[in-house]
């Protein structure tokens, strides 16, 4: 099978090449730099230098493909229209080229935050009416239209919380337990699913080997649901150290999230923690339910929150992070 994945060089996409590899996979590359993808082709993964909006290198990237898999995208940008260009416009570049030479599956990584919040108690299952409540989870639905419209045979994976070596987000929690704080958006209540990025990627691969899964809007995440406090005792527990529950109430938040963009304004930088993002902090739950996606393709994930962290924990420490 020949497979081109987008997005290739950043972390969903670094376990994603992994895995293909592990499978036996063809990878073709889109990136934009030779020097990002430097460690990609002496890995030998055939390389293509474009980006998302660069129609004629996505036209070589396609050729002869089997599988799309669509991975890059931006989750911090300037404005909604940033967004927008990011993750929308470049979807339908990547499909525009992928209809033009030839008929690949196509898989498009999204985002639970393009479906919106959960009730709490009630995972989300892919089927309900889709609420964002950010620019990014409305930027991401608005990929997820384009691809819906495609000629192509597509499925959907919308990933809650993704963890594991390479990550750069969850370190920040990580980093915090090691000061022995444990810091919550509001009261530690709000609850949450989560995926080990090395699950994500075999659930990709999962969702291109059948048939039945063409069509299809799942969320990939280990069924286990648990809160935003539960996450930083976890993270402590892997560390082997007690932590300090730090509630951050709703307006101090808010207040602290504001100095972050403004600063980044000021400094012609782009955030994740913005005031908009306040919008997700806040929610009652962030929870999806794996199981349409188990049904349709026999994918399971095999990391609890537990040993996900614990793997975590060890790739930081022998990486110089922690």
């Amino acid at each position: 099978m020949r497979a081109l994945v987008t997005g290739a060089t950043g972390f969903v996409g670094s376990h994603l090449v992994e895995a293909l590899q592990n499978s036996s996979v063809e990878i073709t590359a889109l990136a934009r730099s030779a020097s990002r993808a430097a460690d990609l082709a002496q890995r030998e993964v055939r390389v293509v230098r474009g980006d998302l909006h660069d129609i004629a290198g996505l036209e070589r990237a396609v050729r002869d493909q089997d599988v799309v898999y669509h991975v890059a995208g931006v989750v911090a940008a300037r404005d909604e229209a940033d967004f927008l260009r990011s993750n929308r416009d470049g979807t339908r570049n990547v499909l525009t080229a992928a209809e033009r030479e030839g008929k690949p599956r196509f898989v498009l990584v999204s985002s639970l935050a393009a479906a919106g919040p959960a009730p709490r108690g009630a995972p989300l299952s892919g089927t309900e009416p889709p609420r964002p409540v950010t620019a990014y989870g409305r930027s991401k639905l608005a990929a997820e239209q384009v691809v819906r419209s495609s000629s192509l045979p597509w499925s959907i994976v919308r990933p809650p919380i993704v963890y594991g070596p390479r990550d750069r987000e969850v370190l920040k929690v990580f980093r915090f337990a090691r000061l022995g704080l444990a810091p919550v958006f509001g009261d530690g209540s709000q609850e949450l699913s989560a995926v080990h990025a090395a699950d994500l990627a075999q659930a990709l691969l999962a969702v291109t080997k059948v048939q039945t899964t063409i069509g299809g809007i799942y969320h990939a995440c280990h069924p286990q649901v648990f809160t935003s406090a539960d996450l930083g005792q976890a993270v402590g527990a892997a560390m082997g150290r007690s932590v300090i529950r730090l509630r951050v109430p709703q307006t101090v938040g808010r207040a602290l999230l504001a100095v972050t963009e403004a600063s980044a304004r000021l400094t012609r930088q782009v955030t994740i923690l913005t005031t908009d993002k306040a919008n997700e902090f806040f929610q009652p739950a962030w929870t999806g339910d794996p199981s349409p996606l188990t049904r349709d393709s026999g994918w399971r994930a095999q990391y609890d929150l537990s040993s996900g962290l614990a793997d975590t924990y060890r790739w930081y420490r022998k990486a110089g992070w922690l």
